[in-house]
């Protein structure tokens, strides 16, 4: 396998978000988000961990663009901070929030990097989540304002937008189970949240393509391959429904499929929250899709978990032969699986894989970090992805995740998925043998 095997137009990038690696977090009138509030609540992240500082990217971007350069990284994922841009949610702009982004852009076109912004990466102001956040309807008006400071400023420079990352994440781990910010649970919080993220991808992509007609426009998806614990029909019956909820929720109402509650009938309280006009401006001709594929998930039947009947089961129990620092099983059947999954619907625009990465325990010796299963781990993915391709799957690039290690999100810092190991306390970059893997297959001709 070489780069040269996936064709001259196919896309290499590595991905980030503002939250995990900015640090800054109250720097330069930057208001606080919900991460920045939920970081503070006792026993919600692993050690007490906080991204007060994280890997310092709002001080230190121009040293990680050099490293992007040296790997020969051509294109480059990364989000901005809401609450750095409006403190309160809506209203007045923070100028040097915007600045910081301005800079940030052209830095990248200095370097020949391609920047691939993600307009919201789970980082809602705090202000507006003491309206309600993704509970309140009124989400979709704010997200449109912040929207428009951003193209305003960099909207003449920046050709790859993409609106949400991970809908099912930030409405199920935030409102529902309460493990991410902002800590809500219940259906009453996740229903109104999941509408509610649903439409804001159509109004966003209209709103960015009215404003830049040459923009490339996407959202991206987390997604993981479906297994049933068993070949019993209650656990294939169960997967199918883990599979609607983890997969189906919030692709086919863009596609103008609607909801699949007919699929899973514990859906149906969505509907309370949907006005008469809604099932016309959910869908939207998006330019790409991002597919975020990291694991596969085994489910089986259970009667013990309400709504959905089926639990997990993790891969440590399965006692499957490769287990990552997160607990998931490496299995990189699972991309080819995802992009064929997607790649099957109609109408489906191209997709990119935005993020595919792992964590396992890395260490400085001598200078070097010798990260051998994050190169497996990268290799036996990519080869998949080139399958897909061969294939004649709709899938034309793929981005790693991450640059650095950084703040991952419940996980603190324990969880180190960088290209780039970071030192914490002094912030001393080392590319790990997977950064420079990369740069040499990437370098390849």
């Amino acid at each position: 396998m070489v780069k040269a095997d996936f064709g001259a137009d196919f896309q290499w990038g590595v991905s980030s978000a503002a939250f995990q690696t900015e640090g800054a977090w109250d720097a330069d009138g930057k208001g606080a988000s919900i991460w920045d509030t939920f970081t503070k609540r006792k026993g919600k992240i692993r050690s007490a961990h906080h991204a007060q500082q994280a890997s310092d990217f709002y001080n230190r971007y121009p040293e990680d663009l050099a490293l992007i350069k040296e790997m020969h990284i051509p294109n480059f994922r990364f989000s901005i901070s809401w609450p750095r841009i409006l403190p309160n949610g809506t209203g007045k702009p923070n100028s040097k929030g915007l600045d910081f982004y301005e800079r940030l852009v052209d830095h990248c076109l200095e370097k020949n990097i391609t920047p691939w912004v993600t307009l919201y990466h789970w980082d809602l102001p705090q202000a507006l989540q003491e309206k309600g956040g993704w509970t309140n309807r009124d989400v979709l008006s704010w997200l449109e304002e912040y929207t428009a400071r951003i193209v305003g400023h960099i909207g003449d420079r920046v050709r790859h937008w993409m609106v949400l990352n991970e809908p099912t994440v930030f409405t199920a781990a935030g409102y529902f189970f309460g493990v991410h910010a902002p800590g809500m649970t219940g259906l009453p919080n996740f229903f109104p949240a999941a509408h509610h993220a649903a439409l804001a991808m159509g109004k966003i992509g209209r709103l960015l393509h009215s404003e830049l007609p040459d923009a490339l426009v996407g959202t991206t998806f987390s997604c993981s391959s479906i297994h049933p614990a068993s070949g019993r029909q209650r656990d294939i019956a169960a997967a199918k429904r883990a599979d609607v909820l983890i997969n189906r929720l919030f692709i086919e109402p863009i596609l103008g499929m609607g909801y699949p509650i007919a699929d899973l009938k514990a859906l149906t309280g969505i509907e309370k929250y949907m006005l008469a006009d809604d099932e016309r401006l959910m869908p939207f001709d998006f330019d790409f899709i991002g597919i975020q594929n990291y694991t596969r998930e085994v489910v089986k039947h259970s009667y013990f978990v309400p709504y959905i009947r089926a639990r997990l089961v993790p891969a440590k129990r399965r006692k499957v032969p490769r287990v990552t620092e997160m607990g998931w099983e490496v299995y990189p059947e699972a991309i080819y699986e995802m992009i064929k999954k997607f790649s099957d619907y109609p109408n489906i625009p191209k997709l990119y894989i935005t993020e595919n990465g792992t964590a396992f325990p890395d260490c400085v010796t001598d200078g070097s970090v010798a990260d051998h299963q994050r190169v497996q781990y990268l290799q036996d993915h990519l080869s998949q992805v080139l399958r897909a391709k061969q294939d004649g799957l709709n899938v034309h690039g793929y981005f790693v995740w991450t640059l650095t290690d950084n703040f991952e999100w419940a996980e603190g810092y324990h969880a180190r998925f960088g290209l780039v190991h970071v030192d914490f306390e002094t912030q001393q970059r080392v590319v790990k043998d997977s950064g420079k893997w990369y740069g040499a297959f990437l370098a390849e001709k």
